[in-house]
């Protein structure tokens, strides 16, 4: 299996663009289930898990072709299948997005068990909630099946504000009879670009941006183009890259209302960085100083559903919080196998206690050292070759398959910015 080859210690420079969201991407990829006129999208992040959810929508009797390096059109049959590929299925969590848009066209669905990162326990119970409030009935028995002859549109309040969750009931809502509303909804940038995304197809759907979404059923959805909105989460992993390496980078292409989130975790390091042209510039010469809480009390960093600051971008603030002055206290709240990557962390020179599956206590600065390590999942993955970088000498990283499920031509972006690091074949 091919692995990163990487030298650390070196300072990078230059500009740096973010691919589309990939969990923009993929769930609408599944809404393009619910039309069977074409569909064209841009700005899509030609990574691993894009393929294989373009895969599973093929799968599903759509015709799907790439027309460009980060173009795809899809156009779905008249009638989609009813049971969802187990194989693909597996390789993605995602796949259980097909769930609602099948069921709007349709009145059946075998849904195999999703895959994705193990992070921890990954309930689907929200989803089969809502899609129940909306007329389903589902049964579990190995895989899961859905039926609904038809869809009726309901007051539904989530258990959890979960981002696929509400997707899923999103997806099922705007062709469903009548008007639905969803309290507690997830509001996520790649949920906000969702509903853009159908509003753009003919979908009614009100108060994007809010946990409270309401939407008017339509009898039909059209064709379309839709461009994919940047990732936030990859805008906050380059931030933590200039950090850790004492970097000056420019970022282009950021959306602004971001801003303020990713400035929830990254201020309490001694972070900022300022606005340029639509995009914004991470100075070389950052104070890099944990910020005590009011009576020098130590801080925390921890995660939530938006506008909080990104469960996806946890492993990155701990790597950067190892290059940083004092003490801070990292609580990742939303999955309990997320932090099970500090080990290496630790291997590499990194002062951190790992306090139970959800807390960390990071003692800074620590100089870290090169080592051979494997990559977990996507974002612990992006947190090693950070660390990697900001390392003294040289690193492996393997199983790099999972950085390239999130991040589109990670190593070859890097070296744009001066980064030495190299795939090597296996």
């Amino acid at each position: 299996m091919s692995y990163f080859r990487i030298e650390g210690g070196g300072e990078l420079a230059g500009v740096f663009t973010p691919a589309g969201n990939k969990n923009a991407a993929l769930p609408i990829l599944a809404g393009c289930l619910l039309t069977d006129e074409p569909v064209r999208l841009t700005n899509v992040p030609d990574i691993r898990d894009v393929r294989t959810m373009a895969d599973l929508v093929a799968s599903l009797g759509a015709e799907v072709s790439w027309e460009g390096p980060n173009e795809i059109v899809v156009q779905a049959a008249d009638r989609a299948a009813r049971k969802v590929d187990p194989d693909l299925a597996s390789r993605i969590r995602a796949s259980v997005l097909v769930a609602g848009p099948l069921l709007a066209r349709g009145s059946e669905v075998e849904l195999p068990p999703p895959g994705g990162d193990v992070i921890g326990r990954r309930r689907l119970d929200t989803h089969f909630l809502a899609l129940s409030r909306l007329g389903a009935e589902i049964e579990a028995n190995g895989s899961y099946y859905l039926r609904a002859p038809d869809l009726s549109g309901a007051e539904i309040f989530l258990d959890e504000p979960s981002v696929t969750g509400t997707e899923n009931a999103v997806l099922a809502a705007v062709t469903a009879k009548g008007e639905t509303r969803i309290r507690n909804a997830a509001a996520e940038p790649h949920v906000q670009d969702l509903c853009r995304f159908l509003n753009g197809l003919g979908a009614g759907i009100e108060g994007i941006g809010t946990h409270i979404l309401e939407i008017e059923g339509v009898d039909r959805l059209t064709g379309g183009s839709h461009r994919i909105g940047p990732d936030h989460v990859e805008v906050g992993s380059v931030i933590g890259l200039a950090a850790a390496t004492g970097s000056a980078v420019t970022i282009e292409d950021v959306c602004p209302e971001v801003q303020d989130t990713l400035r929830l975790g990254f201020a309490r390091l001694g972070l900022d960085w300022e606005g340029v042209d639509g995009g914004i510039h991470v100075p070389a010469d950052q104070q890099m100083e944990v910020e005590a809480d009011f009576g020098e009390q130590i801080p925390k960093i921890d995660d939530g559903p938006w506008p909080a600051f990104p469960a996806d971008l946890i492993s990155i603030a701990i790597v950067v919080a190892t290059q940083c002055r004092g003490t801070v206290l990292v609580h990742e709240k939303m999955f309990e196998s997320r932090m099970f990557f500090v080990d290496k962390l630790i291997s590499m020179g990194g002062r951190i206690v790992l306090c139970d599956p959800h807390r960390a206590v990071v003692v800074g600065p620590s100089r870290l050292r090169g080592a051979r390590l494997q990559s977990p999942d996507i974002r612990a993955g992006m947190a090693l070759v950070i660390a990697a970088l900001a390392a003294e000498g040289e690193s492996e990283i393997h199983n790099i398959e999972q950085v390239e499920r999130g991040y589109e031509r990670v190593d070859e972006r890097l070296r744009a910015l001066g980064a030495s690091i190299e795939r090597v074949p296996g």
